[in-house]
């Protein structure tokens, strides 16, 4: 039997490597936009040739969907409080702290208009970032029908959009502030129309 050599030097994904490189693709985003970002810039930033960046993913698209998924994801929460108020507040509080990050809030224009003009953008975002979001804050209404605090017969998929098209709306098309209370008060009102 053969045992296969561990690979090192370049052959190794260095996480450090991919950290910064994370990091360069985020603030280009931020800094650029979709359309002029590049990868010579990215590597540039990230102090590293851009062999690292294709070893990683096979193009600019990839990187940049990789990127902006694995960001968003690790952003959404799966709170177990007890009520569907406590999840809901906090399944909130993370949605807001995304979209109001201070990158993050100048790439989700782009990633949005970029999706408008191009399906295979609009169906990674909804497969990649809006899928495993969704099915994470699934959880919270699963649970609150198994409580008894919503009926058995709610439709989640509309729950889910009714406390983040609010907050989304708000901040993201009007462009007006939350301002102190606000997801209290989106709370409130989503926990009311869900138990009626």
């Amino acid at each position: 039997m053969t045992t296969r050599r561990t690979p090192t030097g370049a052959a190794v994904l260095q996480p450090e490597v991919t950290n910064a490189i994370t990091e360069a693709v985020l603030d280009e985003l931020a800094e650029v936009g979709f359309g002029r970002l590049s990868m010579e810039a990215v590597a540039k930033r990230a102090g590293v040739g851009k062999s690292a960046l294709y070893r990683r993913w096979p193009s600019k698209d990839e990187m940049i969907g990789a990127v902006v998924a694995e960001f968003s994801v690790a952003r959404a929460v799966d709170p177990d409080t007890g009520s569907l108020r406590g999840d809901l507040r906090a399944t909130l509080d993370a949605l807001y702290e995304w979209i109001t990050h201070p990158r993050f809030s100048r790439i989700l224009p782009g990633l949005i208009a970029e999706a408008s003009r191009n399906p295979e953008m609009a169906a990674f975002s909804r497969e990649a970032i809006g899928g495993p979001r969704r099915a994470i804050s699934r959880a919270v209404f699963t649970r609150a029908i198994e409580r008894g605090e919503i009926p058995a017969n709610t439709d989640v998929e509309l729950a889910q959009d009714i406390g983040a098209g609010i907050i989304y709306w708000r901040l993201i098309v009007r462009g007006v502030p939350a301002g102190e209370g606000y997801l209290d008060q989106v709370t409130d009102l989503v926990v009311r129309a869900l138990s009626a």
